[in-house]
């Protein structure tokens, strides 16, 4: 993450520390700045944090009482950049996924929540802050050099390791977020940190980001973990996180594109809304199966027709409402107002 934090240092947050923290004059040919009596604030000097971009600092990156290595500032530009890339990557991806692939005839499913939308973007930029704000630890232990994040190709371990850490991660990530997920259905847990993401039977697109915010930190922990386990490049890092977003849009936006045994689509993971205890993976449905907890999509799910249909969706609400009494007890959602007339009858 030293690589975004570069750029957004670079335009953005030398000035904003030079202005909120500016530093005392620094005698004539310095670029560091010193106190009073003479002893060195600071020895920061610029290195380039990738071999693969190179930005000449501007003069406001030796303005600031806290330098660019100073790990507070660290610490609370990757809060920033964490919580506001988080926002906008989540925002920006999710209105487009609404706006072009999510179906609309979802509102009329009984089980869709009054003013759902509204509720979901506001459960999520809730959460994000304490998120980025738990997050932002490990980030830093990371960019200070704790992990085992290298820059170029020439430096792995192992030639063929820089195309063999892109299948690791999504399986080890897949594996802990698994169990992590799994963990967050026990009835100790699952009431007072999963449950608010489970209050979208039919999620949309905004719902992906919608968790309490100790749920989305948990399952984002295999995530941060691994480059403090395995060797893994800088940019493939930055990039895989975005995948991740986006990954996890995707599963939320109702759109079944194919039944693949091997993927944990949109399909199983629409599943595990409707059904609860099933489909806890993340990518892959490998730790389902070998932990019992695999439901295959039925075919009917991938036919638009059929799966938008008045007797597909009771059949799916038959089968939920008894799942969902026995995770849940009294179901203290609040449906659209025909769904609410229904429930009276």
């Amino acid at each position: 993450m030293d690589v975004v934090l570069e750029v957004c240092d670079q335009f953005l947050f030398d000035y904003m520390y030079q202005l909120v923290l500016p530093a005392r004059l620094a005698p004539s040919g310095l670029t560091s700045q010193t106190f009073a009596n003479g002893t060195s604030m600071s020895t920061w000097q610029y290195k380039p944090a990738t071999e693969y971009l190179h930005m000449t600092p501007s003069q406001a990156a030796y303005g600031s009482l806290w330098a660019r290595d100073n790990m507070w500032r660290q610490g609370v530009s990757l809060f920033l950049i964490l919580w506001i890339f988080g926002f906008l990557v989540y925002f920006v991806f999710a209105s487009l996924s609404y706006l072009f692939i999510f179906d609309k005839k979802t509102f009329e499913h009984p089980k869709f929540l009054k003013n759902q939308i509204w509720l979901e973007i506001k459960q999520a930029n809730e959460a994000m802050p304490i998120m980025a704000l738990c997050t932002a630890p490990l980030l830093v232990a990371e960019v200070r050099g704790y992990g085992f994040l290298y820059d170029t190709l020439d430096e792995a371990p192992w030639p063929w390791w820089n195309w063999f850490q892109i299948p690791l991660f999504l399986f080890f990530t897949d594996f802990g977020i698994y169990w992590i997920h799994r963990g967050l259905h026990h009835p100790w847990v699952y009431k007072h940190l999963h449950k608010p993401h489970h209050k979208w039977i039919m999620p949309t697109p905004f719902a992906s980001h919608a968790f309490h915010p100790l749920d989305g930190y948990a399952q984002s922990l295999p995530y941060h973990i691994f480059p403090f386990l395995f060797p893994l490049q800088k940019v493939a890092y930055v990039a895989l996180f975005v995948f991740i977003n986006f990954w996890t849009i995707m599963i939320h936006d109702g759109e079944y594109i194919a039944n693949n045994p091997i993927i944990n689509g949109a399909a199983c993971h629409s599943i595990h809304h409707l059904a609860f205890n099933y489909n806890y993976g993340q990518y892959f449905t490998l730790w389902d199966r070998i932990g019992g907890s695999y439901r295959a999509p039925e075919q009917e799910m991938f036919q638009k027709e059929v799966k938008m249909s008045e007797e597909h969706w009771k059949k799916e609400v038959e089968v939920m409402e008894q799942i969902q009494l026995e995770v849940e007890g009294e179901d203290d959602r609040e449906y659209e107002p025909e769904m609410e007339t229904k429930k009276r009858q």
